[in-house]
């Protein structure tokens, strides 16, 4: 029996509440339509987490869809029957998605015994590559969690054990060391043809495995082979450039695109902004910065009014989602669990809300998150293009152009350092490339014979 179009439609709203991704809609759609096509003479209503089940591992042996499809599926079930239909079998969510226990094909696999492969239960699929871990992956996400590192560097530190691990042919990292990470280092110098960067955020995260959750420090590696770490100047615009850049962005990326100029921030600092932190009446942000270190910056004056106002709009939102019982923030877990009331006060809101409610990875609450740092990307990069700008710019080049400005104009470099939240200020220093251009001191010979 076919649900009708209301009964459709709830279910749209249901999955707007709990996905960060309107692209993703149509597809939540198209498995639960998938699903009662499948079971034409009876209602969903009827069905039981066996019924799911059975259908899930139906689409396993199939073999046609990749691991996220699959999880996608299994989700939009989970909504469709716990949320939408309400049904009492399906809270918690019973259907599991069980990925048949083998190793992708390839020349160089080799295909450990049973006891081995039951340590490698876990997997991250990485760009459409499964690759595999070994058990030890809850205690890596556990030790990361309590020295509260940040989910995308959870995410990240994972992903690179998970090819450390692939790279040592399943090996138990207990029984590797120092010789298997330098090996690693340098296929990903050599071979991988890695930015130097790049190599070094492998690293950490292997280090952290060892020293942090496995206790067993590397020492010295040795030397290995490392890519060249390139010497570049920031990008940087002029002030009419910034100007222009700024006027063609319009609304709500509009106003944090200004902040990134005008107060100097990065673009996690923009997007994590909160309500308390502003400061109308001293013109000024405090910011949360990178390694945990506050500092106060200018809040410009151009700006203020609109950002009255959007706040002002952002409240109003808050307000509806509490009385449809949401509202809650996240907050470092220490701080919510000391003041369990300020999840929902308005003054630990973001400045800059997400325009959908979403459920945390962590802790599965539905709450309204910033906005996707990406969405801001998007807007400056078009904005760029439109101008016709041809340097190869970002959002960072807003910062970047906020301390070479500061510099042209006269203030000196200690404070763009603190405005900038730099520890050293040989970073800062950096930005004084604009003080000796040549052209200001020196005359290019091709112009000599001009005034002769």
């Amino acid at each position: 029996m076919s649900m009708d179009n209301d009964f459709w439609e709830k279910f749209r709203s249901i999955i707007e509440l709990h996905i960060t991704s309107p692209k993703s809609m149509k597809f939540y759609l198209h498995w639960s339509k998938n699903l009662e096509k499948t079971f034409p003479q009876q209602p969903l209503n009827i069905l039981t987490g066996k019924d799911i089940q059975a259908y899930l591992n139906l689409m396993i042996q199939k073999n046609k869809y990749q691991e996220w499809q699959l999880e996608q599926a299994n989700d939009s079930f989970r909504l469709l029957f716990s949320e939408c239909l309400a049904l009492p079998w399906a809270k918690p969510w019973p259907v599991r998605v069980n990925f048949p226990e083998k190793l992708p094909s390839s020349d160089q696999t080799t295909y450990p015994s049973q006891t081995t492969l039951n340590k490698f239960k876990d997997t991250i699929n990485f760009k459409g590559v499964e690759v595999r871990c070994p058990g030890l992956l809850e205690r890596i996400r556990t030790v990361l969690r309590t020295l509260h590192y940040a989910y995308k560097t959870e995410k990240t530190y994972l992903e690179w054990i998970c090819r450390y691990i692939n790279f040592t042919d399943l090996k138990d990292p207990s029984d590797s060391g120092a010789t298997e990470v330098k090996k690693y280092l340098e296929y990903l110098a050599a071979i991988r043809e890695v930015a130097g960067n790049t190599q070094r955020q492998a690293l950490n995260a292997i280090v952290f495995l060892y020293s942090k959750v496995l206790e067993k420090p590397l020492g010295d590696i040795g030397a290995y082979s490392k890519p060249k770490k390139p010497q570049r100047l920031p990008v940087v615009f002029t002030q009419e450039e910034a100007e222009k850049v700024l006027q063609t962005i319009k609304g709500t990326m509009g106003l944090m695109a200004g902040l990134l100029y005008g107060s100097g921030l990065r673009l996690a600092e923009c997007v994590r902004l909160r309500v308390k932190d502003v400061d109308f009446a001293r013109e000024q942000l405090l910011i949360r910065g990178k390694g945990d270190k506050d500092r106060i910056t200018v809040l410009p004056a151009r700006f203020q009014k609109t950002l009255q106002k959007h706040l002002q709009r952002v409240k109003g939102v808050h307000e509806e989602d509490l009385k449809k019982g949401h509202g809650e923030v996240y907050l470092p877990p220490a701080l919510a669990r000391k003041y369990p009331n300020t999840l929902t006060e308005w003054g630990w809101q973001y400045v800059f809300p997400s325009a959908n409610l979403s459920v945390d990875p962590r802790s599965g609450k539905v709450r309204r998150h910033h906005i996707n740092d990406s969405t801001l990307q998007k807007a400056v990069k078009q904005a760029i293009r439109e101008t016709g700008l041809t340097r190869q710019a970002s959002c960072h080049t807003l910062r970047h152009s906020f301390a070479t400005h500061l510099l042209e104009a006269g203030y000196d470099i200690r404070t763009v350092q603190e405005l900038l939240g730099h520890a050293d200020v040989s970073t800062t220093m950096i930005y004084t490339h604009v003080l000796n251009r040549p052209g200001i001191a020196v005359r290019s010979p091709a112009d000599m014979r001009m005034n002769m």
